[in-house]
């Protein structure tokens, strides 16, 4: 399936891109983390498990063990903190 994904804040300056579309066939956003996790060292260092980055399905915040589905938009952001 395709799923498009988007890069926010230091990720995005991180991974160098604000958005792609992935094919995937993995079943939810823990998976999809993974997999992205994957295509280098760029990714894995923004998205390793120990990070603290939110998820976003379809623009309303979930757990890593939302399913995914076909052309579902999935953001990927740290926590943002405010003052």
């Amino acid at each position: 399936m395709k799923v498009q994904v988007r890069y926010f804040a230091s990720l995005r300056e991180s991974i160098g891109l604000s958005h792609e579309t992935v094919e995937t066939q993995v079943s939810d956003l823990l998976a999809l983390r993974g997999e992205l996790m994957g295509r280098g060292a760029h990714y894995r260092d923004c998205l390793a498990p120990e990070r603290p980055v939110r998820m976003a399905l379809n623009q309303q915040m979930v757990q890593d063990n939302a399913p995914l589905t076909e052309g579902c938009e999935v953001g990927f952001f740290p926590p943002v903190t405010g003052g």
